[in-house]
């Protein structure tokens, strides 16, 4: 087994199948879905267990991070993800994923770009990733997780998981304890995924924005006193990836109109300003 795909659900029965099918036409390579789903009483009960396409665990956890360790520590895959029930995978981005690994052996983490769209599909805006560093992603996390592959050896032998006190943050802990441990990361240059900013995103709830103030409390002081040149600094990263001068393309994915089949958006203005995100 090359990939192992894990979605923790609950409650997003709608998204979720969009998630699978993204996941079940990858070409190219070989990969199991396994959705860890909590019990959820909005019907997705009633026809999970019954899709073919993925391995699914219907069972009471303490919130997504557990979810996914649980995900993970079930796996069999060399190369592992998570992706959330409001994201999806691009048209043959696990076949490009596989290839960088297979080009790069001394890589365990590529992080890929992102588009963001709303609701419908329709394009809002697009995320350049960055290799992250440590005391950088205090003020800027650089990659959306939708994105970020990592060899099995991170989680497995390292036991770098997800810190499950956390509800919404555990993503930016747990890359930022890759970065402690100097695990190698590098950018893949390539759209691999769609976040979908449905507007009930969990980070957006009370939770996120409590956690994000703490996560700045436990941040260092010269962090805090450099903030607005670290800032700037990442930024001028991203300029440097050409993030500023995306040309127009087009994109396929899944939407709630259409969940049978993929279908092609086109983003004529691409920008990098996520309006509705505070931060840019």
């Amino acid at each position: 087994m090359r990939f192992s795909i894990i979605t923790p659900s609950y409650r997003n029965s709608q998204w979720l199948k969009l998630c699978i099918a993204s996941v079940a036409d990858q070409e190219g390579v070989e990969l199991e879905h396994i959705v860890q789903d909590s019990c959820s009483d909005d019907g997705t009960q009633d026809w999970l267990a019954k899709d073919s396409r993925v391995k699914a665990y219907i069972e009471k956890d303490s919130g997504m991070y557990e979810a996914v360790n649980r995900g993970f520590r079930r796996s069999k895959g060399e190369f592992l993800a998570y992706l959330n029930c409001d994201e999806q995978y691009l048209p043959g981005a696990l076949h490009a994923v596989q290839g960088f690994f297979a080009a790069h052996p001394e890589v365990d983490v590529a992080v890929s770009d992102t588009i963001v769209t709303d609701s419908d599909g329709e394009y809002i805006c697009h995320r350049y990733s960055l290799v992250p560093r440590k005391h950088q992603m205090w003020v800027r996390f650089p990659v959306l997780t939708s994105s970020l592959f990592v060899r099995r050896r991170v989680v497995e032998d390292l036991g770098i998981c997800f810190d499950t006190q956390w509800r919404a943050l555990g993503d930016l802990f747990w890359v930022m304890e890759m970065a402690k441990r100097n695990v190698k990361m590098a950018v893949l240059p390539r759209f691999t995924s769609v976040f979908t900013d449905t507007g009930e995103n969990m980070c957006l709830q009370p939770t996120a924005s409590k956690e994000r103030q703490l996560k700045w409390q436990m941040a260092p002081a010269w962090v805090k006193l450099l903030r607005f040149p670290l800032v700037i600094l990442y930024r001028m990263r991203l300029a440097v990836r050409g993030s500023l001068f995306q040309k127009p393309f087009d994109y396929s994915l899944y939407t709630r109109a259409n969940p049978q089949a993929r279908v092609i958006r086109n983003a004529a203005k691409p920008t990098s300003f996520w309006k509705s995100r505070l931060g840019g």
